[in-house]
Protein backbone atom coordinates (compact mmCIF):
# COMPACT_ATOMS: atom_id res chain seq x y z
CA UNK A 1 0.00 0.00 0.00
CA UNK A 2 2.76 2.33 0.48
CA UNK A 3 3.65 2.05 -3.06
CA UNK A 4 0.21 3.01 -3.96
CA UNK A 5 0.37 6.38 -1.90
CA UNK A 6 4.11 7.01 -3.61
CA UNK A 7 2.43 7.26 -7.02
CA UNK A 8 1.87 10.81 -8.28
CA UNK A 9 -0.88 10.34 -11.42
CA UNK A 10 -3.03 7.85 -12.63
CA UNK A 11 -0.85 6.61 -15.08
CA UNK A 12 1.48 5.92 -12.88
CA UNK A 13 -1.17 3.94 -11.73
CA UNK A 14 -2.54 2.05 -14.63
CA UNK A 15 1.20 1.21 -15.40
CA UNK A 16 1.30 -0.40 -11.99
CA UNK A 17 -1.68 -2.29 -12.23
CA UNK A 18 -0.59 -3.55 -15.74
CA UNK A 19 2.34 -5.18 -14.43
CA UNK A 20 0.46 -6.90 -12.01
CA UNK A 21 -1.83 -8.15 -13.76
CA UNK A 22 -0.22 -9.20 -16.82
CA UNK A 23 3.66 -9.80 -15.37
CA UNK A 24 6.03 -10.78 -18.50
CA UNK A 25 6.17 -14.62 -19.73
CA UNK A 26 9.31 -15.75 -19.68
CA UNK A 27 10.31 -16.08 -23.63
CA UNK A 28 10.22 -20.22 -25.11
CA UNK A 29 13.11 -21.26 -27.39
CA UNK A 30 11.50 -23.76 -29.87
CA UNK A 31 13.76 -27.03 -30.22
CA UNK A 32 16.22 -26.99 -32.88
CA UNK A 33 17.05 -30.34 -34.50
CA UNK A 34 20.87 -31.52 -35.71
CA UNK A 35 19.65 -31.76 -39.58
CA UNK A 36 22.93 -34.04 -40.02
CA UNK A 37 22.00 -36.28 -38.02
CA UNK A 38 18.35 -36.45 -38.69
CA UNK A 39 18.61 -36.84 -42.71
CA UNK A 40 20.10 -39.55 -44.39
CA UNK A 41 22.44 -38.51 -47.09
CA UNK A 42 20.26 -38.36 -49.81
CA UNK A 43 17.36 -36.98 -47.74
CA UNK A 44 20.05 -34.09 -46.53
CA UNK A 45 20.63 -33.13 -50.12
CA UNK A 46 17.27 -33.44 -51.65
CA UNK A 47 16.42 -30.66 -48.69
CA UNK A 48 19.36 -28.44 -49.10
CA UNK A 49 20.73 -29.06 -52.73
CA UNK A 50 24.21 -29.71 -51.30
CA UNK A 51 26.16 -33.37 -49.82
CA UNK A 52 26.79 -32.87 -46.08
CA UNK A 53 30.84 -32.86 -46.60
CA UNK A 54 30.14 -29.64 -49.16
CA UNK A 55 28.31 -28.38 -46.38
CA UNK A 56 30.52 -28.80 -43.92
CA UNK A 57 33.52 -27.40 -46.15
CA UNK A 58 31.27 -24.10 -46.14
CA UNK A 59 30.92 -23.92 -42.42
CA UNK A 60 34.12 -24.60 -41.87
CA UNK A 61 35.27 -21.93 -43.96
CA UNK A 62 32.88 -19.05 -42.60
CA UNK A 63 32.34 -20.15 -39.28
CA UNK A 64 34.67 -17.73 -37.68
CA UNK A 65 33.32 -14.68 -39.63
CA UNK A 66 29.26 -15.52 -38.98
CA UNK A 67 29.72 -16.72 -35.36
CA UNK A 68 28.39 -14.99 -32.48
CA UNK A 69 30.44 -13.69 -29.58
CA UNK A 70 28.34 -15.44 -27.22
CA UNK A 71 25.72 -17.55 -26.98
CA UNK A 72 22.93 -15.00 -25.55
CA UNK A 73 19.15 -15.84 -26.24
CA UNK A 74 20.03 -18.92 -27.45
CA UNK A 75 22.00 -17.64 -30.53
CA UNK A 76 22.79 -19.91 -34.04
CA UNK A 77 25.29 -21.64 -34.53
CA UNK A 78 27.49 -21.30 -37.37
CA UNK A 79 26.01 -24.30 -38.44
CA UNK A 80 22.82 -23.58 -37.86
CA UNK A 81 22.71 -20.48 -39.96
CA UNK A 82 24.55 -22.10 -42.99
CA UNK A 83 21.83 -24.84 -43.25
CA UNK A 84 19.04 -21.82 -43.08
CA UNK A 85 20.55 -20.00 -45.58
CA UNK A 86 20.89 -23.16 -47.87
CA UNK A 87 17.11 -24.30 -47.28
CA UNK A 88 15.89 -20.70 -47.88
CA UNK A 89 18.35 -20.86 -51.35
CA UNK A 90 16.78 -24.53 -52.38
CA UNK A 91 13.59 -24.07 -51.88
CA UNK A 92 12.71 -20.12 -52.63
CA UNK A 93 10.60 -20.07 -49.82
CA UNK A 94 9.53 -17.06 -47.51
CA UNK A 95 11.61 -16.08 -44.58
CA UNK A 96 9.01 -17.14 -42.19
CA UNK A 97 8.21 -20.69 -43.13
CA UNK A 98 12.29 -20.91 -43.44
CA UNK A 99 12.59 -19.71 -40.07
CA UNK A 100 10.20 -21.83 -38.65
CA UNK A 101 12.20 -25.00 -40.17
CA UNK A 102 14.87 -24.01 -37.51
CA UNK A 103 13.04 -23.18 -34.98
CA UNK A 104 13.92 -18.86 -35.19
CA UNK A 105 11.48 -15.96 -36.04
CA UNK A 106 11.64 -14.37 -39.27
CA UNK A 107 13.37 -10.96 -38.52
CA UNK A 108 16.21 -13.63 -37.16
CA UNK A 109 16.28 -15.56 -40.44
CA UNK A 110 16.30 -13.02 -42.25
CA UNK A 111 19.81 -11.47 -40.97
CA UNK A 112 21.28 -14.95 -40.80
CA UNK A 113 20.63 -15.34 -44.52
CA UNK A 114 22.08 -11.74 -44.83
CA UNK A 115 25.47 -12.56 -43.07
CA UNK A 116 25.72 -16.05 -44.62
CA UNK A 117 25.35 -15.04 -48.34
CA UNK A 118 27.73 -12.30 -47.67
CA UNK A 119 30.29 -14.60 -45.86
CA UNK A 120 30.04 -16.82 -48.87
CA UNK A 121 30.37 -14.28 -51.65
CA UNK A 122 33.73 -12.79 -49.65
CA UNK A 123 34.87 -16.83 -50.95
CA UNK A 124 34.57 -16.08 -54.46
CA UNK A 125 38.37 -15.32 -55.38
CA UNK A 126 40.03 -18.55 -53.08
CA UNK A 127 37.38 -20.68 -55.34
CA UNK A 128 35.84 -19.51 -58.84
CA UNK A 129 39.23 -18.67 -60.92
CA UNK A 130 40.88 -18.82 -63.97
CA UNK A 131 43.95 -21.98 -64.72
CA UNK A 132 46.69 -19.94 -64.06
CA UNK A 133 50.03 -21.98 -64.01
CA UNK A 134 51.49 -23.88 -67.26
CA UNK A 135 50.66 -26.80 -66.10
CA UNK A 136 46.78 -26.03 -64.86
CA UNK A 137 46.20 -24.38 -68.46
CA UNK A 138 47.58 -27.35 -70.37
CA UNK A 139 45.42 -29.77 -68.21
CA UNK A 140 42.22 -27.55 -69.28
CA UNK A 141 43.38 -27.48 -72.49
CA UNK A 142 43.22 -31.25 -73.08
CA UNK A 143 39.99 -31.32 -71.22
CA UNK A 144 38.12 -29.32 -73.39
CA UNK A 145 40.36 -30.75 -76.88
CA UNK A 146 38.89 -34.34 -75.81
CA UNK A 147 35.04 -32.86 -75.86
CA UNK A 148 35.23 -32.16 -79.81
CA UNK A 149 38.72 -31.85 -80.96
CA UNK A 150 39.24 -28.25 -80.39
CA UNK A 151 42.70 -27.14 -79.84
CA UNK A 152 43.93 -24.54 -76.95
CA UNK A 153 40.63 -23.90 -75.16
CA UNK A 154 40.75 -22.62 -71.69
CA UNK A 155 36.54 -21.76 -71.10
CA UNK A 156 33.06 -21.17 -72.77
CA UNK A 157 32.13 -17.64 -72.11
CA UNK A 158 28.18 -16.58 -72.45
CA UNK A 159 25.79 -14.51 -70.26
CA UNK A 160 23.03 -15.41 -68.28
CA UNK A 161 20.27 -12.80 -66.86
CA UNK A 162 19.31 -13.10 -63.63
CA UNK A 163 16.32 -12.01 -62.84
CA UNK A 164 15.35 -9.12 -59.84
CA UNK A 165 12.78 -6.89 -58.80
CA UNK A 166 12.77 -3.40 -60.52
CA UNK A 167 15.38 -1.74 -58.65
CA UNK A 168 13.20 1.85 -58.83
CA UNK A 169 14.42 5.04 -59.69
CA UNK A 170 15.47 6.96 -62.96
CA UNK A 171 17.68 4.36 -64.00
CA UNK A 172 15.30 1.32 -63.63
CA UNK A 173 15.02 0.54 -67.50
CA UNK A 174 18.55 -0.43 -67.54
CA UNK A 175 17.66 -3.14 -65.65
CA UNK A 176 15.13 -4.59 -68.33
CA UNK A 177 16.36 -6.98 -70.85
CA UNK A 178 15.30 -7.82 -74.08
CA UNK A 179 13.06 -10.53 -72.99
CA UNK A 180 10.88 -7.96 -70.88
CA UNK A 181 12.17 -8.55 -67.78
CA UNK A 182 14.11 -6.84 -65.13
CA UNK A 183 17.66 -8.78 -64.43
CA UNK A 184 21.36 -8.94 -63.83
CA UNK A 185 23.48 -9.97 -66.68
CA UNK A 186 26.21 -11.52 -65.55
CA UNK A 187 28.63 -13.25 -67.36
CA UNK A 188 30.47 -16.85 -66.75
CA UNK A 189 33.16 -18.52 -68.37
CA UNK A 190 33.31 -22.25 -67.05
CA UNK A 191 35.55 -25.03 -67.83
CA UNK A 192 35.46 -28.47 -69.36
CA UNK A 193 34.09 -29.61 -66.00
CA UNK A 194 31.43 -27.21 -66.06
CA UNK A 195 32.86 -25.26 -63.10
CA UNK A 196 32.83 -21.71 -62.79
CA UNK A 197 36.68 -20.14 -63.28
CA UNK A 198 35.57 -16.83 -63.76
CA UNK A 199 32.25 -14.33 -63.09
CA UNK A 200 31.20 -10.88 -63.57
CA UNK A 201 28.12 -9.93 -61.97
CA UNK A 202 27.34 -6.14 -61.90
CA UNK A 203 25.97 -5.52 -65.49
CA UNK A 204 21.56 -4.09 -65.35
CA UNK A 205 19.67 -6.42 -68.09
CA UNK A 206 19.71 -4.29 -70.80
CA UNK A 207 24.35 -4.52 -71.26
CA UNK A 208 25.11 -6.17 -74.46
CA UNK A 209 27.60 -9.20 -74.06
CA UNK A 210 30.18 -7.68 -75.90
CA UNK A 211 30.33 -5.04 -73.78
CA UNK A 212 30.18 -6.45 -70.66
CA UNK A 213 33.50 -8.43 -71.38
CA UNK A 214 35.00 -5.59 -73.50
CA UNK A 215 34.88 -3.69 -70.01
CA UNK A 216 35.79 -6.67 -67.79
CA UNK A 217 39.37 -7.49 -66.32
CA UNK A 218 39.51 -11.33 -68.44
CA UNK A 219 39.47 -9.29 -71.15
CA UNK A 220 42.12 -7.12 -70.20
CA UNK A 221 44.39 -10.63 -69.48
CA UNK A 222 43.61 -12.25 -72.63
CA UNK A 223 44.56 -8.86 -74.45
CA UNK A 224 47.76 -8.91 -72.21
CA UNK A 225 48.44 -12.55 -73.08
CA UNK A 226 48.54 -13.60 -69.80
CA UNK A 227 47.55 -16.75 -71.15
CA UNK A 228 49.44 -17.25 -74.03
CA UNK A 229 48.04 -18.82 -76.93
CA UNK A 230 44.81 -20.34 -75.02
CA UNK A 231 41.21 -19.74 -76.77
CA UNK A 232 37.77 -18.53 -75.49
CA UNK A 233 34.81 -19.96 -77.45
CA UNK A 234 31.98 -17.78 -77.50
CA UNK A 235 28.34 -17.70 -79.52
CA UNK A 236 28.00 -15.20 -82.45
CA UNK A 237 27.37 -12.09 -80.08
CA UNK A 238 31.19 -11.69 -79.48
CA UNK A 239 33.79 -10.52 -81.78
CA UNK A 240 36.32 -12.34 -83.23
CA UNK A 241 39.43 -12.08 -81.40
CA UNK A 242 43.12 -13.69 -81.39
CA UNK A 243 41.66 -15.67 -78.33
CA UNK A 244 38.12 -15.40 -79.03
CA UNK A 245 36.55 -18.04 -81.76
CA UNK A 246 33.12 -17.92 -82.52
CA UNK A 247 31.07 -19.80 -85.27
CA UNK A 248 30.96 -18.80 -88.72
CA UNK A 249 27.96 -16.76 -89.88
CA UNK A 250 27.81 -19.13 -93.37
CA UNK A 251 29.81 -21.57 -93.35
CA UNK A 252 30.79 -23.08 -97.22
CA UNK A 253 33.30 -25.88 -96.95
CA UNK A 254 33.58 -28.73 -95.29
CA UNK A 255 36.32 -27.34 -93.12
CA UNK A 256 34.19 -24.91 -92.00
CA UNK A 257 31.28 -27.06 -91.14
CA UNK A 258 33.51 -28.84 -89.62
CA UNK A 259 35.39 -26.10 -87.42
CA UNK A 260 31.61 -24.84 -86.61
CA UNK A 261 30.29 -28.16 -85.30
CA UNK A 262 33.73 -28.33 -83.35
CA UNK A 263 33.31 -25.07 -82.00
CA UNK A 264 29.36 -25.34 -80.67
CA UNK A 265 29.42 -29.02 -79.23
CA UNK A 266 32.79 -27.54 -77.52
CA UNK A 267 31.44 -24.51 -76.38
CA UNK A 268 27.81 -26.58 -75.40
CA UNK A 269 29.57 -26.92 -71.58
CA UNK A 270 28.14 -23.07 -70.68
CA UNK A 271 24.94 -24.14 -71.44
CA UNK A 272 24.85 -27.34 -69.86
CA UNK A 273 26.64 -25.36 -66.96
CA UNK A 274 23.60 -22.72 -66.68
CA UNK A 275 21.30 -25.74 -66.64
CA UNK A 276 23.15 -27.20 -63.67
CA UNK A 277 23.36 -23.79 -62.24
CA UNK A 278 19.72 -23.14 -62.63
CA UNK A 279 18.16 -26.68 -61.31
CA UNK A 280 20.65 -26.48 -57.88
Amino acid sequence: MDLLHDLTDDEDFLELVNIVMHPRQPKVYRERTNEFNKWSDEEFRDRFRLSKPVVEYVINEIADEISSESNRNHALSASEMVLLTLRFLACGCFLQTTGHMMGVDKSTASRAVNKVTRAIARLATNVIKMPSTAEEIDQTKHQFYNISKFPRCVGAIDCIHIKIQSPGGNDAENYRNRKGFFSINTQVICNANLTITNIVCRWPGASHDANIFRNSNIHNKFENGEFGNALLLGDSGYGVKSYMMTPLANPQTPAEHLYNEAQIRTRNVIERCFGVWKRR
